[in-house]
Order: C-alpha cells, then structure tokens, then sequence
C-alpha cells in the first residue's frame, strides 16, 4: 500500500520502519519541529533496538522516501498520523490541504494521542467519501520495534468497514493472530487507551502509599507485595513500589485523562491524588538522605546510577532523576551520576554544572569519593554490583535503592546500610 505517514513522534519513527520493512511504499513526512536531518541524530531514537537498522534499510532499498513537503507525496491509501497532543492543529492543517481534497477511499489511522473523539474530527476535514479508524499508540519505549511487529494486542477504534478491513490489511504481516485487534468504536478506542494507562498510574501510586506506610510500620513492604500479587483479583504487574513514574507517553496520558474528565463536566479526584502522589514519590530518596544525616548534607557527594526515566531509554521525560537533583542540588549536594544512554539529554537540560559530573561507562566511577549511592533506574548493568567494591567506595557505607531490586539482607551482609522502598536493613553487629 502506499503509505502518507506524518510525525516525529517514536510512534511515527518505528509504523515508517516496520512498513516499509515488509514492503509497503511508505514516504514520511517528519514534523517541522523534528526533521530527519536532526531527527536522525537523536539518542532517544539511535537507542532503540533495530530500529535505526530498519529505517536505514528502507532508506536504501526504497520502500521508504523521506520527504519535506506535503507537494512531494505520491497519491496515497492511507495516512498515517504519528503526532503528539500539542500538534493536533498540524493534523488538522493537513487534512485540508487542497492537495488531497481530490482524491478518494483514503483511511485515515490516527496513531496519535489526542483528545477523545479528534478521530471523528480529523475525518469530518477529509469528507465523508474518506474512512478513518482510531489505532492509538501503545508502543513500550526502549523494545518499540518488538511491541510494533509482535503486538500483543492492537486498539482498534473504527466505525465503518472499509476502514478496519484496509487497517488489518496493512498490518497483516505483523498480526498473524486474529485476537490481538480489539475492535470497538473509534471514540472507545481512544478512551480505552487513556483509561489503561490511568488504570497503571493508579496500581503504581496505590502501591507507593502502601511502601510508606510499611516503612512507617517497620514492615518489609515486599511481604505485602507477594501477599497482594498472589491474590487472582489483583495479581502481580505494576505491583512494585519506587521513586516514582515518567515518561513522554505514560506521564502525558494522565494530563489527558484528567483533561478529558474536566471537559465533560466530572472532577476526577482518583486521578489528581494518582499524579500528586508520583511526584511525591520521586522525592523519597531525597527525603531518606535528609534523615539520615539529620538535615546535614551541604557538601556530600552522591552517586547517582540512572537517569532515563525507564531502562532501554535514552528520555529523561518528567523522569523521577529530576526531581532528585533540584532537591540534592539545593541543599549543596555534588552528583556523580552515571547512566549508559541518558546522559546527553540530561546534560541538554541542565547543561554544565560544577556540581554535577557524568559517566556512561563504568558505574563505579560514579562512586568514588561519593558518600552515598542511590539507585534510580533500573539498568541490568546495576542489578548485580560489586557490594565489597561499593562498601570501599562509598564513605557513608549507604545504599538508597529506589526501585527495590536487590536483596536488603544481602546488601547488609556485605557491610552497608539498605533503605529502599518500604524496605530497609542494617549491618548486623557481633
């Protein structure tokens, strides 16, 4: 199929790669804001496995044209839309455009996140001679080429045939199995996907107050956890408790939920105490390191591993390490921060400080000269650390592990104090 696909969305990046991979004609047209000559360049994308591969591959065999202006674009079958909510009004601008007010039977698969019921909108521009179906986007950042071409499941919001039957169609390849489309009608589609995301934020929140309430207690709060996840009704995903959530997508499908509540007339309390009980969470470990040193802190160094707001990701997006640092930085905290992917966004965003100074190649130089090492992200390269190594780095002996991944007995055998969330243990004396 001939193939109109517009954005800079990652959404957009991985439909242009996976369609032409299996050969669709695919011409992507980028947003202005992000065009492939700096699109190209960016971390967050270059980070994703295969994905670059793919693109590049559809480059040079053909299947895929970048081009600049909507002029350049062959008739098409179907328009893709990879867009984000800010950029409703480009959408709009395009569907207009005279150059396809001519032409006919194009569907139009709006992958964007935009308010409920925009599909319909977008297709009232096109004219009823066109189709249009709601495929909101549900791609994991740091695995989106594997989530794209072996979905689990797919949302599809459509209200005619044409349009589904054209969708599946063009997704055939990577749809094999009739059960991963979930069809319902468009505007459905688009609150279904708000509603799962708000449902997780819920889960993740729900399960922080639980882990501060077991500290509070002096209750290992993974006791609970299994005790809650072995129960059927509930079960164990987006169970475990943290520093708090972030994330372009997660963190932005909340807002618009939220939106969404206020403009139909309903105040939805659930979800502002959700979002204010995130951004509380990715102060804990800042408020761990004021109570262990009694409010002392100006000149300390903490080692920081992770700052991308989720493994496999170069974003820092609304990620909780942001949070930390203005917070370490006021009180006149040195950083030594070191991730493997991230830190050239951080660095976008802060820019040079003397009070802060990165690694991507070896954790442990993070560490040394450093008081304490919090754990912010959890990278496979932190998960099993040299605990006698640290133990010689770290001057204050303390290990603050925001996401709960390694063994408070353990990490206390080896001579160093272990505070997570809701979880802690001591060296023990002799």
């Amino acid at each position: 199929m001939r193939v109109l696909l517009y954005g800079s969305e990652l959404s957009a990046a991985t439909a242009a790669a996976a369609l032409a991979w299996v050969g669709h004609q695919v011409q992507w047209l980028p947003h202005a804001d992000a065009p492939w000559s700096a699109l190209s360049q960016v971390d967050w994308l270059r980070s994703e496995p295969h994905l670059m591969t793919h693109l590049e591959q559809g480059l040079a065999e053909g299947t895929l044209q970048v081009i600049e202006q909507l002029k350049d674009a062959a008739t098409p079958e179907v328009i893709w839309l990879g867009l984000s909510p800010s950029q409703r009004s480009e959408a709009r601008a395009l569907l207009e455009n005279p150059l396809l007010a001519d032409q006919q039977g194009i569907v139009l698969i709006n992958n964007s996140t935009f308010p409920v019921g925009e599909t319909e909108r977008l297709h009232t521009l096109m004219g009823a001679q066109h189709s249009s179906v709601a495929l909101p986007d549900t791609l994991e950042e740091g695995r989106a080429w594997d989530s794209f071409t072996r979905p689990t499941r797919r949302l599809l919001g459509c209200d005619d045939a044409t349009g589904e039957q054209v969708t599946r169609e063009l997704l055939r390849a990577f749809n094999r199995r009739s059960e991963v489309f979930q069809c319902m009608p468009r505007r459905a589609a688009e609150l279904t996907k708000l509603a799962i995301n708000g449902m997780l934020a819920t889960r993740i929140s729900y399960m922080n107050e639980i882990a501060g309430l077991a500290d509070t207690l002096g209750v290992d709060v993974e006791h609970v956890r299994q005790g809650m996840g072995a129960d059927s009704r509930i079960g164990f995903e987006y169970l475990y408790p943290g520093c708090g959530f972030g994330g372009p997508n997660f963190s932005r499908d909340l807002i618009r939920l939220a939106d969404v509540q206020l403009q139909s007339g309903r105040y939805s309390a659930l979800l502002e105490q959700v979002m204010d009980i995130n951004e509380q969470k990715k102060e804990t470990l800042f408020r761990k390191l004021w109570s262990h040193f009694s409010g002392e802190m100006a000149g300390k160094t903490v080692a920081i591993w992770g700052a991308a707001f989720k493994p496999g990701t170069a974003r820092i997006d609304h990620a909780p390490v942001l949070t930390l640092l203005e917070a370490l930085w006021a009180q006149g905290v040195k950083v030594q921060l070191h991730d493997p992917a991230a830190v050239p966004a951080l660095h976008a965003l802060v820019g040079e400080r003397e009070d802060l100074r990165t690694f991507t190649h070896d954790p442990y130089q993070a560490c040394e000269g450093a008081d304490v090492l919090m754990l912010v992200t959890e990278w496979k390269t932190y998960w099993n650390p040299d605990w006698h190594r640290l133990g010689s780095l770290l001057n204050a002996k303390l290990v603050l592990d925001g996401r709960n991944i390694y063994d408070p007995e353990f990490v206390a055998s080896c001579g160093l104090m272990y505070r997570g969330i809701g979880r802690r243990a001591d060296p023990k004396t002799l």
